[in-house]
């Protein structure tokens, strides 16, 4: 028996001498001891050894061992140390019902109760120690690990359930080794092999071990032998944690190790219990003699000469003592006293309920039942011998509570076992800042297979293998993908990888500021528009009776200036941040204020197309030119706009849309700036502007009083130039929105600004600065102001015939400026003006009535006026029925 085996012998003798004050009155409490020798096939021979005598458990029949009267009834069993060897002795205590509780066996195949019903333990299961090594394993940041095992039920249980959890936390195993145990016991060569294995993954430098301490023990001989002692930080279960047996002569490879050991306090007293041993004073242990020969180097006088003390040829003296010097205790000891303790309680509870607290054994106790006794041991609750409370869980094992301890170089040469944290109830606590891996690093090494790829990076797997990869980088707009770090995925329009490519960030909306400069500029440009086109408006409202106001027609001028201050007002609804609502009013209002405009710039230059086309044949006015008319035809013209634009919304309803002309672009914009759809917006107006030009051009050459033709003229060649200057303003700038936008603004504007300063900038000089011309006389034409008896110039019958010579007329009339004659290339043929809508009113009594060949003339009328008439000029060519005019004029005619 080893050391330790003395030690947890002791520790049950210990325990069972205290146990004493707790058995029932008249009823000792005793031990039957055998040692198993570490190997399950013999523990199995000792345990049917005991087992004869609880044969009365099955048939209820007493067995003598020996031929005395005294009858060894086993009631329940404390141990085995092995888990290996506990399953064995637990198959066979099963079919006797005899309760089993071990304190050093941690295999979680023993917390199968349908196997092992009668098998309890006062140590956690190693399925709590394996959860607590990956833990560790988790927090040093180890992704690539080697796995060596003993081959022995506690190790390949432990292993089954490492593969699981490490897979399951994506830690993957390099190496799996097996160390031989059950089947024979391996060399040096078997060892060096494992060592080498685990040097060809360099990489895999964290190492988990579970196993005993003699084959541990093999392993580090073979690490310092390969001179590797650096190469590798192993994890140790409790098999070989703090051992002696592993740590002495190979401090330098197992120095860093980082172990897991079942939390266990000193046994108060056993210390000094202990070292006042000596061969004399311990009779009963049969073992102790032995413990003292190997622990002395000393054969003791009157011993069994055995093949342990043969090479001892000094005797032992006697005066040997055990001291804290030579002696170093085990830390588990706990582990044994509990498991003596929970037997003592559980008998002490069951004879109470059983036989009601009589002395003896009743009835009910003789023999014990084991499924009785078994069911008291699993509810015991009590406080150590070690001062810490005690009870089994709901698998019969014991609480799983674990020290976490370090193999520390604490100065050249000196080594230490030290506490560095401990895991309790599933949460691991370690102080990172007290573990030292080497004297010369104190940093935990790398134990990854492939260092993670860098942002913006994704794996491509190594072929077979799931924790070694290559990286490779995704592209300029690609990030890993969240969802498979194996994949790039391209974000999506309006996105861009983050600095740390790591997901898609939205990209912020470009759209046009108001407080930007171009906004700005394209506001107060507006803005100054505005203004001054409320000032006309104004001036038109206060003098709208004078002649020059009257002259242009107010209904139209009024409709006119509407149309130029919509335009400027559409620069504020484009500079905003787009909407729906924004979108539609952009959409109407874009089309709509230009409509208005040339719509009433169309109807005037059509008016006087219109009326100097029928001058050339006939003096019957023509139709449709009241100011009523005017107004209608107007409107009509502008609801063809209206209509376009209603049913385009109806169709495709304007949207603000987000538009993505590169990948580095995020535009909000109105959808019809993406498509340019505006343009149909924009083709009815461009056909009342280039319709406008054409009748501007037509009626270039009248006369200079009836020069509005002109200024209209001028405003329609100025526009067409600013619209074929925006075109392709327009249509280049399709990745640059704002400036797509602020040029539409500016260009209505300007398109605004033109017609405003051409057509009435004139006219409010006229008002404002020269008022002596605001009169009837300063708009006639300069040849018809005055006129010389001596004869009429060529043409006079025209003024003759319609009144515009200087005739009596009423103060306040005024010739339009729709009124014209023809041009001076043209005074050959006859000269004519039609008569305004105030004329025919101021005069009623001119009447004419215009015949297919001649004029019809009232005499006394013409009479009346014959001083006021020009002469007509020496050889004159006027048509017959100008002469016919002539001839009655300068007749004397009675009237």
């Amino acid at each position: 028996m080893a050391q330790g085996g003395v030690q947890a012998l002791e520790a049950m003798l210990f325990a069972l001498d205290a146990a004493r004050a707790l058995a029932p009155p008249a009823v000792s409490l005793g031990a039957h001891v055998l040692d198993d020798c570490d190997n399950d096939t013999y523990g199995l021979e000792m345990a049917l050894d005991f087992i004869k005598g609880s044969i009365s458990n099955i048939d209820d029949a007493e067995y003598a061992c020996n031929a005395s009267a005294v009858r060894k009834v086993i009631s329940g069993v404390v141990g085995a140390a092995s888990s290996v060897t506990s399953v064995q002795v637990a198959n066979l205590l099963r079919l006797f019902k005899i309760p089993q509780v071990s304190f050093f066996s941690t295999s979680p195949e023993l917390s199968n109760k349908a196997r092992f019903e009668y098998f309890t333990r006062t140590i956690p299961s190693d399925l709590h120690q394996v959860r607590a090594m990956v833990e560790i394993v988790k927090k040093l940041g180890w992704r690539y690990v080697s796995i060596i095992y003993e081959e022995s039920n506690y190790g390949i249980k432990a292993f089954e359930e490492l593969e699981t959890l490490l897979a399951r936390n994506e830690i993957c195993i390099a190496v799996k080794e097996r160390l031989v145990k059950d089947s024979g016991e391996a060399d040096e060569r078997a060892y060096d092999n494992i060592v080498a294995r685990l040097l060809s993954r360099p990489r895999a430098r964290g190492v988990i071990v579970f196993g005993s301490d003699q084959e541990v023990a093999g392993v580090m001989a073979a690490v310092a032998r390969a001179g590797a002692t650096g190469a590798f930080s192993w994890v140790g279960s409790d098999g070989w944690s703090a051992r002696a047996l592993v740590s002495d002569g190979n401090e330098e490879a197992v120095e860093g190790t980082i172990s897991v050991q079942p939390q266990a306090n000193p046994v108060r007293g056993f210390k000094e219990y202990f070292l006042n041993l000596t061969v004399e004073n311990n009779p009963r242990n049969p073992w102790f003699v032995e413990f003292w020969e190997d622990q002395f180097r000393c054969r003791y006088p009157g011993s069994a000469r055995t093949p342990y003390n043969a090479q001892y040829s000094r005797l032992c003296s006697g005066r040997e003592r055990l001291s804290a010097g030579n002696i170093e205790f085990e830390a588990q000891l706990q582990f044994v006293t509990d498991a003596v303790l929970a037997f003592a309680h559980a008998i002490r509870d069951m004879h109470a309920d059983l036989c009601g607290g009589e002395p003896g054994l009743c009835e009910a106790m003789r023999p014990a039942s084991g499924p009785t006794l078994l069911r008291y041991l699993r509810q015991v609750r009590f406080t150590g011998l070690s001062g810490d409370e005690f009870h089994f869980d709901s698998n019969g094992d014991g609480p799983a509570r674990y020290n976490i301890l370090h193999f520390k170089q604490l100065s050249p040469g000196v080594y230490r076992w030290l506490k560095v944290g401990r895991y309790l109830d599933g949460e691991l606590e370690l102080d990172i800042d007290d573990i030292q891996f080497k004297w010369e690093s104190a940093r935990p090494p790398e134990s990854v297979c492939s260092v993670e790829c860098e942002l913006g990076q994704a794996k491509q797997y190594v072929e077979g293998e799931s924790c070694c990869w290559h990286c490779f980088n995704c592209t300029q707009y690609e990030v890993r993908s969240p969802s498979s770090e194996t994949a790039c995925v391209e974000c999506a329009l309006g996105t861009l990888p983050d600095p740390r490519r790591m997901r898609c960030a939205p990209v912020p909306e470009l759209y046009l500021r108001p407080d930007s400069a171009a906004a700005v500029a394209a506001m107060t440009f507006s803005s100054l528009g505005i203004i001054l086109t409320v000032f006309v408006v104004c001036v038109w409202a206060a003098r709208g009776s004078t002649p020059v106001v009257r002259a242009s027609g107010r209904e139209l001028s009024l409709v006119l200036l509407a149309g130029i201050l919509m335009c400027y007002l559409v620069t504020f609804a484009l500079v905003f941040r787009p909407t729906d609502v924004l979108c539609a009013l952009q959409r109407f209002g874009t089309g709509f204020c230009f409509t208005v405009v040339y719509a009433a710039l169309l109807t005037k230059t059509n008016r006087i197309a219109r009326i100097f086309a029928a001058s050339k044949h006939s003096a019957r006015r023509p139709s449709l030119i009241s100011p009523k008319s005017q107004l209608l035809i107007c409107s009509a013209l502008v609801s063809v706009q209206v209509v376009i634009v209603v049913v385009w919304q109806i169709v495709s309803p304007a949207r603000a849309i987000h538009h993505y002309p590169t990948r580095e672009d995020n535009m909000l914009v109105c959808d019809s700036y993406v498509d340019a759809s505006y343009t149909i917006a924009f083709f009815y107006p461009v056909v009342l502007i280039l319709v406008c030009t054409v009748y501007a051009v037509l009626t270039r050459k009248i006369p200079e009083a009836f020069n509005e033709s002109k200024h209209i003229g001028f405003t329609m060649y100025t526009t067409c130039v600013i619209w074929l200057a925006f075109v392709p303003l327009y249509f280049g700038t399709a990745s640059h929105v704002p400036l797509r936008v602020t040029s539409m603004a500016i260009t209505i504007s300007l398109s605004a600004s033109v017609t405003l300063v051409c057509l009435f900038s004139p006219k409010v000089y006229i008002i404002l600065v020269r008022p002596e011309r605001n009169v009837r006389a300063s708009l006639m034409p300069t040849r018809w102001r005055g006129g010389v008896r001596g004869g009429a110039a060529g043409g006079a019958v025209c003024a003759a015939l319609v009144g515009t010579a200087p005739l009596p007329r009423a103060p306040d009339l005024t010739p339009s400026t729709d009124l014209s004659t023809l041009n001076e290339p043209e005074r050959s043929s006859t000269d004519r003006q039609v008569q305004t809508e105030e004329e025919s009113e101021l005069y009623p009594r001119l009447r004419r009535a215009v015949e297919e060949n001649g004029v019809r003339l009232d005499a006394r009328q013409l009479e009346a006026l014959r001083a006021g008439l020009p002469a007509f000029g020496a050889g004159g060519s006027a048509p017959p029925s100008a002469e016919l005019a002539v001839a009655v004029l300068g007749a004397d005619l009675p009237l």
